[in-house]
């Protein structure tokens, strides 16, 4: 099992908006494999995203248009956030676990 400070950051909040966190050693687990596949998604939502803000800000929008997107792109900037963080992490201990050996 993995030590508290090799917890995994899972892409998603918990219901009260507090993160989520994974302990295992297994990285093909069902769980990994889970967060893995939704950390594809955000990054590919995100990509998505940015396509269509680029669009609507060459466009001429109005104001609303422009909060909606606001509040688009926070949402994916908070998502991002998350999945660099937690490979980051990721990528922190495997650094450590090759030097170890």
């Amino acid at each position: 099992m993995t030590t508290s400070n090799e917890l995994r950051l899972l892409p998603w909040t918990g219901p009260d908006g507090k993160p989520c966190f994974l302990s295992t050693d297994d990285s093909g687990g069902h769980m990994s494999r889970l967060a893995d596949n939704m950390e594809s998604v955000q990054l590919g939502l995100a990509t998505d995203l940015l396509d269509q803000a680029l669009d609507i800000l060459a466009a001429d929008t109005t104001p609303d248009d422009l909060r909606l997107l606001a509040k688009d792109l926070t949402g994916a900037l908070r998502d991002m956030l998350r999945v660099a963080t937690s490979r980051g992490h990721r990528l922190d201990s495997r650094s450590t676990d090759h030097r170890s050996h």
